[in-house]
């Protein structure tokens, strides 16, 4: 079955019932439009629009059901905006902006429900991360990666820290770090 919409560098996010909301992304514009997939009937509906555009961007399914979309790309500039989705309602509603606009970062749910965003690229490559609270809606500063990266990877460990791989800074990475989130701090791995 085919989407309703042609994009791509947008996000797809499972949600509790099953259902895949694809978000945001790049057809001949950036597109605010989204989506709902089920793929039990293999067939697409449309969802509310996002409130800004973007691609690029991260989406995370948070304890409570909805979705938090984090950063990405507008037409030409990165975003610091955020917005929640709620399923049951279809709708978003504004989040908390971050201190910092990103595209190309990781977004990493942590046990304790909280969004751990690390990296990506605003005017350079960037090494700090915030830490979304969804009970406050609220970001807050967190420890710096010791590099800068973006196009990264980031792995929630069964310790509940966690792993980011490689990415680019100037030239293309092969280190790792760890962040712990009892103290807020990235060490190498």
């Amino acid at each position: 079955s085919n989407l309703s919409s042609t994009r791509q560098q947008h996000t797809a996010t499972e949600l509790s019932n099953g259902r895949i909301l694809l978000a945001g992304g790049q057809s001949s514009v950036v597109l605010a439009s989204s989506e709902l997939f089920d793929p039990a009937a293999t067939n697409s509906l449309p969802a509310a629009s996002l409130a800004t555009a973007r691609r690029l961007h991260t989406a995370t399914l948070l304890s409570n059901g909805k979705v938090l979309v984090a950063g990405g790309m507008g037409s030409s500039v990165a975003l610091s905006s955020a917005e929640l989705y709620d399923p049951a309602a279809n709708v978003w509603s504004p989040a908390g902006s971050l201190a910092t606009a990103r595209q190309l970062h990781t977004a990493t749910l942590l046990p304790d429900g909280k969004v751990l965003v690390a990296g990506g690229l605003g005017a350079a490559a960037l090494s700090t991360s915030e830490l979304y609270d969804p009970a406050s809606n609220t970001w807050t500063a967190s420890g710096s990666l010791a590099t800068a990266r973006q196009l990264h990877t980031a792995s929630l460990l069964a310790s509940g820290k966690v792993l980011v791989t490689g990415g680019l800074d100037a030239d293309i990475l092969n280190s790792s770090e760890i962040y712990d989130p009892a103290t807020g701090l990235w060490t190498g791995a």
